[in-house]
């Protein structure tokens, strides 16, 4: 129920929602697993759901939609604690504060948006766009919790924001090439080829 209203709150009330988290006890890496994994597993079985069953004119296979899941879920949790140590080493050059709890709430309770519209994948032809619409409130939401976690000068708010984004940007696709790159080579081996899933 906690969870829930986490996220209702982050979401429909974020200001307010960023003042009662920056007033909390910062948990630290527990936090990604308490929080975001269930949300980040969430987004995976609705992508596996959607990917198996619910695509319309083609199909992957659930073999091809399971490993998908799977590595989708891994990322999500990998980017989030790489984004996280990112934030924390870049805040004394906007002139925030080096705090790794606070920049692990920060990356964790901004992505939520993006998981949550992640979550839409369930249904493949509107799945782009809710990760879309999320990851982009997501960005909102960074915007708003900067300056109260990380005690950012509002003048170097949206350039701390824009180093972040593109930090993370790079960050998602480094570990997203990682991963296919270790899983598919020896799943093409056994599988001929995803026409065979």
């Amino acid at each position: 129920m906690a969870l829930i209203n986490r996220v209702r709150n982050i979401i429909v009330n974020p200001k307010e929602e960023w003042k009662l988290i920056s007033a909390e006890s910062s948990p630290g890496p527990s936090l990604i697993f308490s929080y975001l994994f269930p949300l980040a597993l969430a987004a995976s079985i609705a992508t596996f759901i959607g990917f198996s069953f619910l695509t319309f004119g083609f199909s992957v296979g659930t073999g091809f939609a399971l490993v998908t899941a799977i590595i989708m879920l891994v990322q999500l949790l990998v980017t989030v604690y790489v984004n996280a140590f990112v934030t924390d080493a870049l805040a004394p050059s906007f002139s925030s504060e080096k705090n790794l709890g606070k920049s692990i709430q920060l990356v964790v309770y901004a992505a939520t948006p993006a998981y949550v519209g992640a979550i839409l994948n369930i249904i493949p032809a509107i799945g782009s766009l809710g990760t879309l619409a999320g990851s982009i409130y997501s960005i909102y939401l960074f915007y708003l919790g900067i300056p109260i976690l990380k005690k950012t000068p509002p003048e170097k708010a949206v350039g701390y924001l824009i180093a972040i984004i593109v930090v993370m940007i790079i960050v998602f696709w480094i570990i997203r090439s990682i991963l296919w790159r270790l899983v598919f080579p020896t799943y093409y081996i056994g599988y001929q080829g995803i026409g065979n899933f």
